[in-house]
């Protein structure tokens, strides 16, 4: 997958609005933003599981969501979206991502159509960057981005003589994004028995490999990378 990398200056960006009174959907339209955010979520999964016929429904549905959050811009644009260029541009561009994803899946390029579909996910993050709106989405990305960097680039790691410090590092990145999935979710998620099983998990996870890294254990290591995205896909498809 084609994931734009958080870097440190990114990270320290989005705790410092996680401190700073940031907006929680609290606006109509971001609202509903992220309630088309779901059939979204649903398609990107199932093109990256390559289900060919759950990929076409769920883009069917994901298509229906971002056609009500067209009117409902275009009926009533509010703060802090109001005479944004930005949304305009971003509204026309997940409609061209979606038409595209559809096509690929019609020709059974589940995989291209997946690639297309993560750029819905970097819209919508610049959207909201622009207009300083942070929402539970965005630590789900940071964590995203940098567990691919993971997956990207442990492997590698593993195999250079100086790549033991490199996944420590890595571990400690995931171990704080991971602590901000449990502190900045909302209140909703918070109180959800299946939240709690899902993140529980996923924490797991970053301490599996935390723990194989203290210990210089390269197959720990190596496996505890290969079970680091299981968990977080499982959060991301139901509250991401």
């Amino acid at each position: 997958m084609n994931i734009p990398r958080f870097r440190v200056l990114p990270l320290l960006a989005l705790a410092a609005g996680a401190c700073a009174s940031p907006a929680w959907a609290a606006d109509p339209v971001t609202d509903a933003l992220q309630k088309a955010y779901v059939p979204y979520r649903a398609a990107l999964f199932k093109t990256n599981a390559g289900q060919a016929g759950e990929s076409a429904d769920a883009l069917k549905q994901a298509q229906q969501a971002w056609s009500q959050v067209t009117q409902l811009v275009k009926s009533q644009p509010t703060v802090p979206y109001a005479n944004d260029a930005l949304m305009a541009r971003t509204l026309s561009g997940v409609e061209e991502h979606y038409a595209r994803a559809v096509q690929q899946v019609a020709a059974g390029q589940l995989s291209q159509a997946h690639d297309t579909l993560e750029g819905v996910r970097d819209l919508l993050s610049e959207l909201r960057r622009q207009n300083q709106v942070i929402v539970y989405s965005d630590h789900m990305n940071a964590y995203h981005a940098q567990m691919e960097h993971l997956l990207d680039e442990g492997p590698k790691w593993l195999k250079a003589d100086d790549g033991l410090p490199k996944l420590a590092a890595q571990a400690g990145v995931l171990t704080y994004l991971a602590g901000l999935l449990a502190s900045e979710a909302p209140a909703s998620a918070q109180s959800s028995a299946e939240f709690k099983d899902l993140l529980g998990a996923v924490t797991r996870s970053v301490e599996a490999l935390n723990a194989a890294v203290a210990a210089g254990d390269k197959a720990r290591i190596e496996k505890a990378i290969g079970q680091v995205k299981a968990p977080y896909s499982k959060l991301f498809i139901k509250f991401g």
